[in-house]
């Protein structure tokens, strides 16, 4: 019976600190454990920082939780912030630097045994992001400016760095109405949001993938330059269309024309957007190496780990053969191609960086209460896309689409800006979508801008350039100035 008993107690000891230990972090994240979240509701939860002003925090209130999340300029930053709800959980930095902002991260161990013998409540850390108000308002005015029914996204990025300088969605929404104690409120706003048809609340920024049309021609060209030798004054098919053998299918261009005559140079190619120089371009470099520059981009992994992310693709399948006319497509941002608008400001980036793609990442500095360091974001390289001679050729192609052809609305005065329109095709119940990616200056690079338009009051006349030249050059301006 001794034995039997020390038995069970042995085993009773086992448990406990398997259960303690080893699952803790598994039971503390469970969605139901409300132990758990009414100990992080009446906790003071650490800010999220932009320039050294709170653009979320928790304010003392007097109620049975003793403190309130409050996001100051709510819509402004809602797609990067998220949302720290009592009933709904967390989104954005809120869940992806909740152990810090909650204060259970392990990095706090010492300041918890502190708090427990001074018998004080437990703080949480701060995150400090790596945003520029200005640019991140400049997006923001840009998409609203377009109209009420408009559905976009603005990313920035600092090309030698990585640094995510703006990361706006329209429609935005109000992380507050989540945030409220007045847990019938935020049952209803819960319903209205997840009810719209619009998705205010998804990150079109990181999660959407869509065509990116002819911003994905600096990609096809970067394989052209690369592998083909090709340089701004090479020599490749213009024309109206471009056939097939044994084929019927013809690729054309957009509104007819016939991009000034057959051949052209590929700086022609590029200032006009030329479909057909660019599928034949995917055809003379092929498959594999298409799909392989691609993925030096960035294409098939996921970008980010600060927020979540999809991967953008070239291809659904990336074994499958592709067929000339598909691959003409693919190399024309059709087909099967899909990106996010991060993925296509890194494209921007990487061509603006001489040719090497920085990791994206939102958060500069994590801190302890005590305001001590507990990790600094520092800037990591992925891959070198492109030669540096390569990446500057891309480079004066891409200035030339702002100086002599689609591009110009994106123009800074006195600043010499790279950049490339686009307008994809969508589903034919819908208008294409409206694409810019861009950089400046061309020469030491400060920024890189994608700017995305689903869709906005004025459907009739969608493009790249119109709609969304206006936005990046006002973002650029702003991180700039």
């Amino acid at each position: 019976m001794a034995v039997f008993c020390l038995v069970l107690f042995a085993a009773l000891l086992l448990n406990v600190n398997y259960v303690q230990f080893i699952e803790a972090d598994e039971l503390n994240a469970k969605p139901g454990n409300r132990r758990v979240i009414d100990e992080e509701f009446s906790r003071e939860r650490g800010a999220i920082i932009v320039e050294g002003k709170r653009i979320a925090e928790s304010v003392p209130i007097d109620s049975k939780w003793q403190f309130q999340r409050k996001y100051n300029e709510p819509k402004l930053f809602a797609s990067v912030t998220g949302y720290f709800s009592y009933i709904y959980g967390r989104a954005g930095i809120e869940q992806t630097y909740n152990s810090v902002l909650s204060g259970s991260d392990n990095r706090l161990f010492v300041n918890r045994i502190v708090d427990l013998v001074t018998n004080n409540q437990p703080q949480g850390g701060s995150i400090e992001l790596t945003l520029n108000h200005a640019a991140q308002q400049a997006a923001y005015d840009g998409l609203r400016d377009l109209g009420s029914k408009t559905r976009g996204s603005v990313v920035a990025l600092n090309p030698q760095t990585g640094e995510i300088l703006a990361m706006v969605n329209q429609p935005t929404y109000d992380p507050n109405e989540l945030a409220s104690h007045d847990l019938t409120a935020v049952t209803e706003a819960w319903q209205n949001l997840t009810a719209d048809p619009t998705q205010p609340m998804l990150n079109r920024a990181t999660l959407l993938t869509l065509p990116p049309g002819s911003t994905f021609k600096p990609v096809t060209a970067a394989a052209g330059i690369e592998d083909l030798g090709l340089d701004a004054d090479s020599k490749v098919r213009g024309g109206a269309t471009l056939s097939f053998p044994g084929i019927s299918y013809k690729l054309t261009n957009q509104g007819g024309g016939n991009c000034g005559g057959n051949p052209i140079s590929l700086e022609r190619a590029m200032a006009v957007s030329c479909n057909v120089s660019f599928g034949w371009i995917a055809g003379e470099v092929g498959q594999e190496k298409l799909f392989d520059q691609a993925e030096k981009f960035g294409f098939g992994a996921r970008p980010m780990s600060d927020l979540p992310s999809n991967a953008s693709r070239v291809n659904s399948d990336p074994a499958a053969q592709l067929e000339p006319p598909q691959l003409a497509q693919t190399g024309i941002g059709q087909f099967e191609v899909a990106a996010t608008p991060l993925q296509m400001a890194m494209v921007a980036a990487t061509v603006a960086n001489d040719g090497v793609l920085m990791k994206p990442h939102l958060v500069r500095t994590v801190r302890a209460p005590n305001l001590s360091v507990l990790e600094q974001h520092e800037p990591e390289e992925v891959e070198r896309a492109m030669s540096v001679a390569d990446a500057r050729e891309l480079n004066d192609l891409m200035v030339s689409v702002v100086t002599n052809g689609t591009g110009r609305p994106a123009a800074i005065p006195g600043v010499k800006v790279g950049g490339k329109t686009g307008t994809a095709e969508s589903s034919p119940d819908r208008p294409p979508y409206a694409w810019y990616i861009g950089f400046a200056p061309a020469i030491d690079p400060q920024v890189a801008v994608a700017v995305l338009v689903e869709s906005a009051a004025n459907t009739s006349d969608i493009a790249g350039g119109r709609l969304g030249g206006p936005i990046a050059r006002s973002v650029m301006e702003a991180v700039l100035r």
